[in-house]
C-alpha cells in the first residue's frame, strides 16, 4: 500500500481586472466569488457580504457599468472586465452624484446597504430605463434595507433622473448644442 501524495494547494488562475480604474493582476482559485476577492484579498469593503445568496443586494458593484451582485460571480469570470466599486464612484472633484443625493435626502440609515444601494443606482441611471420614481422602486427591488430608508432611496435617485432631464432640457433650450 503506498502512501498518497502531500496534498498541495490549488495554484490558481492568472486574472487581470481594473479595479475602481487601476489595472490589477492577480492570481486567484476557480471557486472564489468577486466579493470575496474584492473584499479578502484587496481591500475594497464597501460591498458587503449581505445574503451571499443574490437576494439583498449589499453587495451590487458595477463591470463594464453594469450593475451585479458580485457575491453570484467567481472572480475568474471577469478577467478583462472593468469593475468599480463603491470606493471608486468619488474623484477628485468631489461625491458621484447619486453619492451626494443619498446625502441630501438623508437615504441611509445603518449604512450597510448604501454602498449596494448607490452602486445599484449608478447602473439604474445609466441603463436609462427609470423615469419616475415608482420605476426607481421596481427597478431597484433587488436591493433591500432593512432599515427601511426606501421613500428616502427612491427620493435620491428619483432626484438624480430629474436632474438629468432638466440638463437635458436646459442643453436643448440653447441653439447648437445638443442634448447629453
Amino acid at each position: 500500500m503506498s502512501t498518497p501524495p502531500p496534498a498541495t494547494a490549488y495554484p490558481g488562475i492568472a486574472i487581470t481586472l481594473t479595479l475602481n480604474g487601476v489595472r490589477r493582476e492577480l492570481i486567484v482559485e476557480p471557486w472564489v466569488t468577486l466579493l470575496d476577492l474584492l473584499r479578502e484579498r484587496v481591500d475594497l469593503t464597501g460591498a458587503k457580504k449581505g445574503c451571499d445568496h443574490g437576494q439583498c443586494g449589499a453587495c451590487t458593484v458595477l463591470i463594464d457599468g453594469v450593475r451585479i451582485n458580485s457575491c453570484l460571480t467567481l472572480a475568474v469570470m471577469q478577467d478583462g472586465r472593468s469593475i468599480t466599486t463603491i470606493e471608486g464612484l468619488a474623484n477628485a472633484e468631489g461625491l458621484h452624484p447619486v453619492q451626494q443625493a443619498f446625502i441630501d435626502h438623508d437615504a441611509l440609515q445603518c449604512g450597510y446597504c448604501t454602498p449596494g444601494q448607490i452602486c445599484s443606482a449608478v447602473g439604474l441611471l445609466a441603463e436609462g430605463h427609470a423615469h419616475d420614481r415608482d420605476q426607481v422602486r421596481e427597478l431597484m427591488s433587488g436591493n433591500i434595507c432593512r432599515c427601511g430608508a426606501y421613500p428616502q432611496i427612491a427620493s435620491a435617485v428619483g432626484s438624480c433622473i430629474d436632474q438629468a432631464g432638466q440638463a437635458a432640457e436646459d442643453a436643448s433650450a440653447r441653439p447648437g448644442t445638443v442634448p447629453a
